[in-house]
């Protein structure tokens, strides 16, 4: 006797719901899914783990997702490149180049601890602007935050390093947590030169990215220590013409025309 015709619709549907499933569809972990929005944002590194040791990063440790499948960024040492493939909630990442900038031994240990996670595949997390890149094991594990962009004028910018043409250097670490520089919305320019404290004022061409500061700086009048003292003369003779300035984000360099020059590091808001 032949099925009534509802029985056969019934069962016509299960078997395509059934051959849809085996196929992927548009469940967790199908070839549906969409990729991690990765690129867009701005991203600092809060902590990674390694072997199953957690380490907090240091200052201006951050990653930028680039629409050519590529990952660049500082570890808080050195800067990295990457290939980075994103199917899914996959990111896989492929470490191309590392600059090699001599650091302060606690920045190269978290430096060998965030080279040794962000590779291979990782499964991403994003929730509430926090994206976690953990290996399957759990024992690699990448923690960034999305991180907004500082302006130009009236950020503190933290002078990490001096640039002389496609190298750069750390500054001396007597002088890294007191070198610094403020442009003003006034168009001042103040801050300290790793010994003294300096102020003057500065026209800015936001057209052509230059900054020049005008007339000779202000500077208080103390003694300081060899290497302080001697990236301070270096400071003052930069600051004394026209530089160009570069702003990518949160990083800020000035170079003048022979690309000698600075870089800087936007200071967090306390």
């Amino acid at each position: 006797m032949p099925k009534p015709r509802s029985t056969l619709v019934v069962t016509a549907a299960l078997l395509a719901a059934l051959t849809a499933c085996g196929q992927g569809g548009d469940g967790p972990g199908g070839a549906d899914d969409p990729d991690l929005p990765l690129t867009g944002t701005h991203w600092t590194v809060g902590a990674v783990t390694a072997d199953g040791v957690r380490s907090t990063a240091p200052d201006g440790a951050r990653v930028d997702f680039t629409d050519a499948g590529r990952a660049r960024g500082s570890t808080g040492c050195n800067h990295f490149g990457a290939g980075v493939a994103v199917s899914g909630a996959t990111v896989t990442v492929s470490r191309e180049e590392v600059t090699e900038r001599g650091c302060p031994e606690d920045r190269q240990r978290f430096e060998t601890a965030f080279l040794a996670a962000f590779t291979g595949p990782l499964e991403g997390t994003l929730k509430d602007g926090a994206l976690t890149l953990a290996s399957a094991d759990g024992t690699r594990k990448v923690e960034l935050a999305a991180e907004a962009s500082a302006p130009l004028r009236g950020t503190t910018w933290k002078v990490d390093g001096l640039v002389s043409g496609d190298t750069a250097a750390s500054v001396p670490a007597d002088a890294a947590a007191k070198v610094r520089l403020v442009i003003g919305v006034d168009g001042g320019v103040s801050g300290n030169l790793g010994c003294n404290d300096f102020s003057a004022t500065a026209r800015i061409d936001e057209k052509a990215r230059t900054l020049t500061v005008e007339g000779p700086a202000a500077t208080t009048r103390m003694m300081c220590g060899s290497a302080q003292m001697r990236l301070e003369t270096r400071l003052y003779e930069l600051l004394d013409g026209p530089l160009s300035y570069r702003l990518d984000h949160r990083t800020l360099t000035l170079v003048d025309g022979a690309g000698e020059g600075l870089s800087a590091r936007a200071e967090a808001a306390q």
